[in-house]
Parts: structure tokens; sequence; C-alpha cells
């Protein structure tokens, strides 16, 4: 299992988006859940910030994928009134999914498509969460306007991903749209997240795939807990679909990756890609949530760092 083209070994080891620390900014308190993408020329990062009470979503830009803007809160508490009240966690804008592509939004009947989940209660993750879905047709991607029901559910109790749903990651492929989720199978306790598919020919109306969950938890080993955050992406030199996902073992959180060639069968490396710092580093806890992009010959792999002091968004490179 060649995984080389997939590693980058150099951390930045400096945060590259912190939180605000500002009273009243959505990102006061943490930013989560990194998603690269170029638009206009640019790159641009969509990220969840939150402040206490529950997620909301902003949009970062770089000219560098160092040096980041902060271009304000897209999702808002109180967009809606409904089921995502408490606040909506952006963590997908659909767009293209070549390793070596372009990355660009894709418009889907003249807008661009945009996913978040949300839970129901206030404070930290805190109910189980569904995911919504919405659209855009404005350039500057600030201005969103969510759809009124979540289009995608938690299973029923008991099942895998009876406990709510978590980041998902949606692929466009031969007229077919594949969203790869993790969930967990409990609302409280300690419980198990592993990562599924459903699949759907208009964004709306989804069907789980019947070999859920696709990704599971390897007993005893580093992912022994969390399987979690698929990030998929095609690599079109080597002809297989690549999934970066982090996994935690109770104690650590680090990401790893897995392999296939039809979408469906994902063979995991047995270790992980992105390890945990030392010391004081910044990632010394976690160093999970992945988002690669490939630039200029290198590829860089944003994940989420916390180390004791708080969560921040970092990068890792190839060379």
């Amino acid at each position: 299992m060649d995984i080389k083209p997939y590693l980058t070994p150099i951390k930045y080891g400096k945060p590259v988006l912190e939180p605000s620390g500002i009273e009243g900014s959505f990102d006061k308190d943490a930013v989560d859940c990194p998603t690269l993408f170029r638009h206009n020329g640019a790159f641009y990062m969509m990220y969840i910030g939150f402040d206490g009470t529950g997620y909301q979503t902003g949009l970062a830009r770089s000219d560098d994928l160092f040096n980041w803007e902060k271009l304000g809160c897209i999702l808002k508490r109180g967009s809606n009134s409904g089921w995502d009240r408490i606040g909506q966690a952006g963590t997908w804008i659909l767009r293209g999914s070549d390793l070596y592509g372009e990355y660009k939004p894709l418009r889907i009947d003249g807008r661009y498509v945009l996913f978040y989940h949300s839970y129901p209660e206030t404070g930290y993750e805190s109910g189980p969460a569904k995911i919504g879905i919405a659209f855009t047709e404005d350039e500057n991607l600030m201005h969103w306007q969510c759809a009124p029901e979540p289009v995608f559910s938690y299973g029923d109790r008991h099942q895998w991903d009876g406990g709510g749903l978590y980041k998902c990651c949606v692929i466009c492929h031969d007229g077919v749209y594949y969203m790869y989720y993790n969930a967990k199978n409990a609302a409280g306790g300690m419980w198990t997240e592993q990562i599924g598919l459903a699949t759907s020919r208009d964004l709306l109306r989804w069907e789980r795939h019947p070999e859920n969950p696709l990704l599971k938890v390897t007993p005893g080993a580093w992912d022994s807990v969390f399987v979690s955050d698929p990030h998929v992406e095609y690599d079109s030199r080597r002809k297989q679909w690549v999934m970066f996902y982090y996994g935690f073992n109770g104690k650590a959180a680090m990401d790893g990756v897995a392999l296939s060639k039809d979408m469906i069968h994902f063979e995991k490396y047995p270790e992980p890609i992105i390890r945990t710092g030392t010391g004081d580093e910044i990632d010394a806890l976690y160093a999970h949530k992945p988002s690669v992009i490939y630039h200029d010959g290198a590829l860089y792999h944003f994940y989420c760092a916390c180390g004791g002091k708080s969560r921040c968004i970092t990068v890792a490179c190839s060379r």
C-alpha cells in the first residue's frame, strides 16, 4: 500500500487561523473543521467557529495558504428559525474532487451548494445533529439561503448512526452524489463514531448504503473509538480514491488515510499520517479533522490543532 504521495511530514508548527477571543464574535472560543477550495483566483477556507453557545460558519481568504484574512460569518445563528436555530456548522462546499485539479466550487442549476450540520441544543455539540443544505448565487460566497428542513437525518436508535451526525463530504461522480459522513451510535456516554455513505441524484433525497459503516473503528488501535471527518479526493494519477480522516483512541486524535478503487471499499493504512506533537506544541493533544489541497507540486494538509490552550487551524506540507 503506497501512501507516500499523501504524506505531509513537515508541520508548519504555528496557527494559520485562530479564535478571535473577542466577546460577541462567532469564533470567540475556537476555530475548527477547515474546508479548503479555490475561487476567483485565490484560496478559500470555510471553517466553523464556536462562541460558547453553538457553531457558526466563517470564510477566510489567502494568496499563499499560510496568511489568511477572515472575511466574516456566512452562516449566522438566527438565519434560520427552525431545526438549525442554534447554529450551523458548514463542513463542505460542493467542488471538484480531483486531488490534482482546480478545487473550484461547482454550480448546480446556477447556484453554489454548501452542506452543514446543526445540533438541537445550546452548548458544545449538544444533542443529535442533522445535515442541511444551503445555496447561493453570490460570487463572494458570503450570503447563503438555507433549505427550511434537513436533507439527511440520523438513523434509528441502536443503529451505528443513531446518535447523531457530524461532518459530511459530498462528491459528484457519474451523475450521482456520494455523501460520506461520520456519525455516532449513541447520543450520550462514551460513543463510537464511524464513517458511512449515502447517495442521491438530486441533493435532497438520500439513500444509505447497505454496507454501512464503510470505514469502521479498529479495536485496540489508534482509531479504536472514532473514525471520523471524511475528506475524499480522486487521485487521477494513480486512479484511486483517497479518504483522509481522523482516528481517536480515547486519548489522542490523529489523521489517517484509506484507499479505494470503487468509492465503497476502503483499505485503511494501519498508522496515522499526522501525529500529535509533544510538550507545548500546538497539536500536543489533537491533530485531527483533515482538509487537503495540492498546489505547486506540494500537498498541504490542513487540520485542527489542540494543545491545551485553544483550538486553532494549522497545516503540514509534503515539502
